[in-house]
């Protein structure tokens, strides 16, 4: 075997082992399930593996700040029967559902060219900033939104509804994209438009404008499909938000 084969080996490893200890020393927090935590460490070994540590951190940092605004008002939203199972733990479903998009551009990033990667940066930073956008605007909406109606038809509808929007959780939704671009840019992942016509302050205002784009057209779906299609489930429409946000993404920084 020749060396660079033995050194590939050993980083995936070294990343499994490092994400085995972190997660032992993690899991006693309620964040996720035993099996969701299970699910993070594959997780975040392919993104150590693939991208190091600032691809793993920004999504302890996803995952930080989703889980802290899910917990915001728990109470008054258990009490309305709004508040997320398992007392806001999340599962290996919301795990994969929130970031397989990322995992995937992830084990795509040492296969292409620089020019390429960058782009790739562009959509994994889309797609969690898509994710932490619609989880801001889903917590704080049905704690705080005052007059919340269905995207499709603007009809009044109950706070939690599918497809249901208010001007407070619309403005949660932007900082929480926000939020997100800020923390991959601060962590080297976004700097300049690959094209060069744009600085890294026009990388992040591109990802927090397509995460609050994502997380509309995630409740028409939720408006229109998933009334329909009884297969679809939050999970998968999840997924489908994360996808469609990286795409975006990418495609504006390829055209602009």
């Amino acid at each position: 075997m020749d060396a660079a084969p033995l050194q590939s080996l050993q980083h995936w490893l070294a990343a499994a082992a490092i994400n085995a200890a972190l997660i032992a020393a993690a899991s006693r927090v309620p964040l996720l399930t035993p099996a969701g935590w299970a699910h993070a460490a594959a997780l975040g070994t392919v993104l150590w593996g693939c991208m190091g540590p600032a691809g793993w951190l920004a999504v302890v940092a996803y995952l930080a700040l989703g889980s802290l605004v899910t917990r915001l008002g728990f109470a008054a939203k258990a009490a309305r029967g709004l508040a997320e199972a398992r007392g806001g733990r999340r599962g290996p479903e919301n795990v994969w559902g929130s970031a397989a998009t990322g995992a995937l551009l992830a084990l795509l990033m040492p296969l292409v060219n620089e020019a390429q990667h960058a782009v790739l940066l562009v959509g994994f930073a889309a797609s969690f900033a898509a994710k932490l956008a619609d989880t801001f605007g889903s917590e704080i909406g049905k704690r705080w939104g005052k007059h919340t109606v269905l995207i499709t038809s603007l009809r009044p509808v109950a706070p939690g509804s599918e497809g249901a929007i208010s001007l407070e959780g619309t403005a949660a939704s932007l900082v929480g994209g926000l939020l997100m671009a800020v923390i991959c840019a601060g962590l080297g992942l976004l700097h300049g438009l690959p094209s060069g016509t744009a600085g890294t302050l026009g990388t992040i205002t591109l990802v927090t404008v397509v995460a609050l784009l994502a997380t509309l057209l995630e409740s028409v779906i939720g408006a229109t499909l998933q009334q329909r299609c009884a297969w679809l489930s939050n999970e998968l429409v999840n997924a489908l938000q994360t996808a469609l946000a990286a795409l975006l993404a990418m495609a504006a920084a390829v055209v602009l």
